[in-house]
């Protein structure tokens, strides 16, 4: 096993895509959680009627999406798709990642996709394969072997 050999963009957008469906799942289970007793219950069904609780329910649905990853990064270094394609984030030095590296990670990976991707393209062409999320939080991803995942 080589633990500090870094993945490359492939590999990287494939974790990406399986966690997004994930995430996905996740987000409308939430939704559901929450709107089906506030509907059926309260008769709050429509949504547009109560813009307050449409701002509150976004807000618990992007808590649920931003938490997925803030947990699995900072609680073993790997959500279920990096898991699934043996990635793991650590910090610069191998260590775990801390709360602060994660939540800066998030924030600098939506700014790296609403630059068109070159955030994540970046990595392609960089000598050590990190992304602007990895270099602006001090985490890389590694390769790791899926016995020790």
């Amino acid at each position: 096993m080589n633990d500090s050999a870094p993945p490359g963009l492939p590999r990287r957008l494939a974790a990406i895509f399986y966690d997004s469906f994930l995430v996905a799942g996740l987000v409308v289970a939430a939704f559901t959680l929450v709107y089906l007793p506030l509907a059926i219950g309260l008769g709050l069904e429509d949504l547009h009627r109560h813009p307050w609780l449409r701002h509150l329910l976004g807000l618990w649905m992007l808590t649920v999406a931003v938490g997925f990853h803030l947990w699995f990064w900072t609680h073993g270094g790997q959500t279920l798709g990096m898991r699934a394609w043996r990635l793991k984030l650590v910090s610069a030095d191998g260590g775990p990642v801390t709360l602060k590296q994660a939540l800066l990670r998030y924030g600098v990976a939506v700014l790296s996709a609403l630059a068109l991707g070159l955030g994540f393209l970046w990595a392609a062409f960089d000598g050590q394969k990190r992304a602007w999320h990895d270099r602006a939080s001090g985490t890389r991803l590694i390769l790791v072997d899926p016995d020790r995942s």
